[in-house]
């Protein structure tokens, strides 16, 4: 399963990297992954105005897209949208961060799942 990783590099500036996450045969339930440890579960919903500038991820945690689009753009300016059903690894919690904005002046409902 293809998830889109937002990390911090060593020049401090974040990067995208495309990761694929193992799944292996889970009988009549179909492919599964590992266990992966999380805290909780968030729900959040942004207006069709959201644009927040430069920031980190509070925390290491996946970003699932429910309903609606996101563009991200990293420091070097590269710029990614991610839609309904793609997933998002945010791990750049230091460094100058990345910009989130809404597409097309759209909301966008996702589900933030924070990693142990």
């Amino acid at each position: 399963m293809k998830v889109t990783r937002i990390y911090t590099g060593p020049d401090n500036q974040s990067h995208f990297e495309d990761v694929e996450i193992p799944l292996k045969d889970g009988s009549a339930v179909g492919r599964l992954s590992e266990l992966i440890p999380a805290t909780g579960v968030i729900f959040r919903e942004t207006g069709g105005d959201y644009d927040l500038d430069f920031h980190n991820a509070p925390r290491r945690q996946y970003v699932v897209m429910l309903e609606g689009e996101v563009e991200i753009e990293t420091g070097d300016g590269t710029k990614r949208v991610l839609g309904t059903g793609e997933i998002l690894l945010a791990e750049d919690t230091t460094g100058q961060g990345h910009i989130s904005r809404a597409v097309n002046g759209k909301p966008r409902k996702s589900l933030f799942i924070p990693l142990a």
